[in-house]
């Protein structure tokens, strides 16, 4: 026997057991990509498919939400104002849910040019003394003073359903007041328990 001879009588076992041994990972690996792989019935949505954000309008409310991982889910009621003639927010007032069973929070987002000595003011009417809070942080995007709403408060701000304002100071120290509705609040606010 030659050497040639050898090697090729050699080799062909060993070539076939290799094609064997590749075709078996191959196929196991195939095995369990189709097994991790969920099966999508007709009409059935996947976690993934959810919208990732909603938004509902009620009067001059919005009430938007966030998914995250479940079970997270975060919402808000919103009322933006903007100067005439610009598109870009210059006041935003929040109301946000910190989690079940804990009371609701007010955030007001102004301008950074703030006096930082006056209280932010939040009035149902004219006449109301309103909700008062101080600066509690500015960013580049906007100075922000947080309200705990009372059960007293909700109730107040549950029963407004027209124009009130939200009153700050600027960094002169002058008033700066800012129109705002409650035309929907409620509805909004209920929106927000349900979400």
């Amino acid at each position: 026997m030659n050497k040639t001879t050898i090697l090729k009588r050699t080799s062909r076992p060993f070539l076939v057991a290799a094609i064997a041994a590749i075709a078996a990972v191959s196929l196991t690996a195939a095995e369990s990509t189709n097994a991790q792989q969920p099966v999508q019935r007709p009409g059935v949505a996947r976690a993934s498919d959810a919208p990732q954000s909603t938004s509902a309008t009620y009067g001059d409310w919005v009430v938007q939400c966030q998914n995250g991982a479940p079970p997270k889910k975060t919402c808000e009621v919103m009322q933006v104002t903007q100067m005439k003639g610009k598109n870009e927010p210059f006041s935003r007032i929040i109301i946000v849910e910190p989690g079940k069973g804990e009371p609701l929070k007010l955030v007001v987002q102004v301008p950074v040019n703030v006096s930082f000595a006056a209280k932010v003011r939040v009035q149902t009417t004219a006449s109301d003394p309103g909700l008062a809070a101080p600066f509690a942080r500015c960013a580049p995007i906007g100075c922000f003073a947080d309200f705990e709403i009372n059960d007293e408060a909700l109730k107040k701000l549950r029963a407004a359903d027209g124009a009130g304002k939200l009153t700050f100071a600027d960094a002169t120290g002058r008033d700066v007041v800012i129109p705002m509705s409650f035309k929907g609040f409620s509805a909004a606010l209920d929106a927000l328990t349900r979400a």
